[in-house]
């Protein structure tokens, strides 16, 4: 069984940080802030393609601009890591514990990805990772298909567990299983339509759904 999990939004309380880091790049850079919902749209987006899509007016120099100043605010900020969701280590480990192979796939890069596993002590702890500045940006379902590669699976062996619509569309495009939290970025309704085998309202429920459907029970 192979679970992959976006990063930001769905194991890790990240927003408010990310929100507050693109906003003063914003404002570093001379140009107007963003408001909390539209960085809010664009969190799992690779660093490039979300700038674009907050400042698309802006040459690609100014974008740049935006981009430096905000890999230094986030770095800055995250030397205070911040925290997993209820339920998230102890699930982790517990699939873990049962055979599970767990993946990551995220629109943070790998500098940045690699930073926050050191912090938190989790260097080597998922059997594969991809980041958007390594291959595509999601909703592009690459990374995906380069982690069914790695893992030897077809892509209706693992399941996508993310907080956005982004995760789920780029699960749904090759056909793999998607699980969609409540608790991250979008709005249930956004993750609906992507037709997930269920929207979560707490991780640890995620137990209960890999035992459930289509026959992905992790052995006890």
């Amino acid at each position: 069984m192979v679970v992959i999990f976006d990063w930001d939004g769905t194991l890790i309380d990240s927003a408010g940080k990310i929100v507050a880091c693109m906003q003063q790049a914003g404002r570093d850079a001379q140009l107007p802030a963003p408001s909390d919902d539209a960085v809010r749209n664009i969190i799992g987006l690779g660093l490039d393609v979300a700038i674009g899509r907050l400042y698309p007016a802006e040459s690609e120099q100014k974008r740049l601009e935006v981009r430096q100043h905000y890999s230094r605010n986030f770095i800055a900020a995250d030397q205070t890591p911040c925290s997993f969701f209820p339920g998230v280590q102890e699930l982790l480990n517990d699939l873990r514990a049962r055979g599970a192979r767990l993946a990551v796939a995220t629109g943070k890069s790998r500098k940045g990805l690699s930073r926050v596993l050191g912090n938190l002590d989790m260097a080597g702890y998922f059997a594969a990772t991809r980041c958007a500045d390594e291959t595509a940006s999601k909703p592009d379902p690459t990374m995906l298909h380069e982690l069914c590669e790695e893992f030897r699976i077809q892509p209706d062996e693992a399941v996508m567990v993310g907080d956005t619509e982004y995760d789920l569309e780029m699960a749904r495009r090759i056909g793999m299983p998607s699980v969609g939290v409540s608790y991250g970025v979008h709005a249930p309704e956004r993750l609906g339509k992507w037709q997930p085998l269920q929207i979560i309202d707490e991780f640890r429920e995620l137990d209960d759904v890999l035992a459930r459907h289509y026959g992905m029970a992790i052995p006890r």
